[in-house]
């Protein structure tokens, strides 16, 4: 390995987040990546097995999942608006780093083989369950009330989500007077408002 070089599966895994970015899965090959990544394809086999693995190991490394695993352990400890503030703002710094992606996932999504649509599906309900594991803890130490965590896990990531589709993705600015951080305390102060005893 050169000076500088990162390693061949960092390599893989970095020029096909920006392939996919660009052409999306469909139209991002194995080739072009190998390519890309200055390796030959039979390594790029030799690390991913396939395709769907290669775009299942992407999303592991660069979606908001490693984030929201990394903060939960300094988000337990704190107060339940401020927490609620961290896996927010997290959030939003996450979608709007890999825009691009998201972007072009929404638009070529419903052409999707299944196994593709079943990788998604996977991180967002791993996603919605760490997320209700949180509200269940807070739950349990008597701080919320009685409601079904795994639908609030959803309407809570799915407010700042549609926040950043709406916003970030389709241009419209229904939300033109208020930045990344009031449009988090507004959200996070309802939310709170409707879970807390």
């Amino acid at each position: 390995m050169s000076d500088g070089q990162l390693p061949t599966r960092e390599r893989i895994l970095e020029t096909s987040l920006r392939l996919f970015s660009e052409k999306g899965y469909l139209g991002a090959t194995t080739k072009e990546i190998s390519a890309e990544s200055d390796v030959a394809e039979v390594t790029l086999f030799r690390h991913f097995p396939s395709k769907e693995s290669l775009f299942q190991e992407v999303l592991s490394a660069y979606t908001f999942l490693p984030t929201l695993k990394g903060i939960m352990p300094s988000v337990e400890v704190m107060p339940y608006e401020k927490a609620l503030a961290e896996i927010a703002r997290r959030f939003i710094e996450t979608l709007k780093l890999r825009r691009d992606l998201i972007k072009i996932m929404h638009s070529e999504c419903h052409l999707y083989p299944e196994k593709i649509k079943s990788i998604q599906h996977s991180f967002l309900a791993e996603m919605l369950s760490i997320l209700a594991d949180f509200f269940a803890s807070r739950r349990k130490k008597g701080n919320l009330r009685n409601f079904d965590e795994f639908l609030a896990a959803r309407l809570f990531l799915g407010m700042f989500y549609q926040y950043f589709i709406t916003s970030e993705v389709f241009g419209l600015k229904i939300l033109a007077n208020y930045d990344d951080d009031s449009v988090i305390e507004g959200y996070v102060n309802i939310f709170s408002r409707g879970t807390r005893k």
